[in-house]
């Protein structure tokens, strides 16, 4: 099954230049484009893309606002902020909207299909320059409700940049049921995104920095 990814770009050139890469993955359908915030928040509705490849800085709404209620509303849509922005207060801006991913504009084609097609899976995706960031500056909450051992064990491989059905292979369950433990470690922990649970987890000690989304670039 291809993933269906909406793209979102305020310049014609990037929009086009990026149809043409994602074109050539035949596992990669491109459903939709949009020019600004609103735009992509309309596009998602109708669309129900998996994917919303998302630039930061765009006219009427940006993508950090447009993240936000395309994550709120549609949580099953995932959103991959793709910017040449590195300032703190995007990546973190980014990652509290709900954003599974960071990523820059000089990301390499194949990894840029990677990355959309792991995030369609759940896999967090970070740039590394990104990851330094955000351990910086986001904050998680202290005192999150406890986790069971089985919502503990599903979130340190979350961090490490599994997928709902490798974890499921892994633990010998339904994918479904790794996606119901995903959702009871985000309410308990109080966030958004995987990404936002995946910080917490290097936090605690769950996993190491290094060991955080462990998918090669």
């Amino acid at each position: 099954m291809k993933v269906r990814l909406l793209i979102t770009d305020d310049h014609d050139v990037v929009r086009q230049g990026l149809r043409l890469y994602l074109r050539r993955d035949p596992e990669i359908e491109v459903v939709g484009e949009a020019a600004d915030g609103e735009a992509a928040v309309e596009l998602a509705r109708s669309l129900r893309p998996d994917v919303v490849l998302m630039d930061l800085l765009m006219p009427r709404m940006d993508g950090i606002a447009a993240t936000e209620a395309i994550r709120s509303e549609l949580p099953e849509v995932e959103v991959v902020a793709l910017t040449s922005v590195l300032e703190e207060g995007a990546v973190t801006g980014a990652i509290r909207a709900g954003a599974i991913g960071y990523l820059l504009k000089d990301t390499k084609a194949e990894a840029l299909c990677r990355a959309i097609k792991g995030a369609a899976a759940g896999q967090v995706q970070l740039a590394p320059e990104a990851a330094a960031r955000l351990m910086r500056e986001v904050r998680v909450p202290e005192s999150p409700e406890a986790l069971t051992e089985r919502e503990t064990e599903v979130l340190k491989r979350v961090a490490r940049g599994q997928a709902n059905k490798e974890i499921a292979h892994a633990l010998f369950v339904e994918e479904r049921t790794v996606k119901s433990h995903v959702s009871s470690v985000l309410g308990k922990l109080g966030v958004k995104s995987r990404t936002q649970a995946a910080l917490h987890a290097v936090r605690t000690g769950l996993v190491t920095v290094d060991e955080l989304s462990e998918e090669p670039w």
